[in-house]
């Protein structure tokens, strides 16, 4: 007993108490915020390989660029090319529930969040308190799968929030995808989902699996599943870090910590 208060004593607590709150190191690259100086748009735009900053009436809603994180390598290249314009926040919160809320503007600095008004009314009445998911890399390269598996380890400790992976869909609530869905892989994800027991919920976790990434034209992709089923929540991340997959499962479910 004395040497584990020892060890406490000289490493601290070996969790994290609150995910909510933590902190990131400093070469994290979350929530970007763009302002409204102006630089050469064009070369902006043209510097991003998955077109992901777009500007004008490319960017939407009025004016000004913006960054669509669902396509968003986080590389960091517009923000040192063009660090007036852009800037990469610690904010790891960057989970919704609806696509166009991924889309980051010009001169906004407002949080991404789940809207709990089209949050599925059966996922908080079923889920609230325990959430089982299948997780199925389709295509992808492994760097958001060590991501999950980290999230469910002894510092995040996914679990005491009633979160797991499981083997078997047959026991999952749900199917959390990762990669960007490959011919060979969208039968055995379809097949994957059927077997999943009515409700049931689908995560897309990692630009990949949003958007394709940087294979979003290949022909070697299907993505037929994401336009055939509803989406309930999207985490972006290249890879997904485990803070913000946690934090985005509780607030889809709507967990007060």
């Amino acid at each position: 007993m004395l040497d584990n208060f020892k060890i406490m004593w000289h490493q601290g607590k070996q969790f994290i108490p609150d995910v909510t709150t933590a902190k990131v190191p400093g070469i994290f690259r979350g929530r970007p915020v763009i302002s409204n100086a102006s630089v050469d748009v064009v070369r902006l735009v043209d510097l991003c390989p998955t077109r992901a900053i777009a500007s004008g009436a490319g960017a939407g809603i009025g004016t000004g660029v913006s960054i669509d994180l669902g396509k968003c390598t986080f590389c960091g290249e517009c923000a040192v090319q063009f660090p007036e314009k852009i800037k990469f926040t610690d904010d790891y919160k960057l989970s919704t529930n609806e696509r166009e809320r991924l889309i980051i503007r010009e001169g906004a600095e407002n949080p991404i969040i789940v809207n709990p008004a089209t949050v599925r009314k059966e996922i908080h009445r079923m889920f609230g308190g325990s959430l089982k998911l299948r997780q199925v890399s389709a295509g992808g390269d492994n760097s958001c799968e060590l991501e999950l598996n980290a999230a469910n380890n002894v510092q995040f400790d996914m679990s005491r929030f009633g979160i797991d992976f499981v083997a078997s869909p047959r026991h999952a609530d749900g199917i959390i995808i990762t990669g960007p869905i490959t011919k060979n892989m969208a039968g055995a994800l379809e097949i994957c989902y059927n077997a999943i027991p009515d409700p049931k919920i689908i995560i897309l976790a990692g630009t990949d699996a949003i958007s394709g990434g940087i294979f979003a034209d290949s022909p070697e992709l299907n993505r037929e599943f994401i336009d055939k089923h509803h989406i309930d929540l999207y985490i972006p991340g290249n890879p997904v870090h485990p803070l913000t997959f946690i934090n985005g499962i509780l607030s889809l479910l709507s967990k007060n910590i």
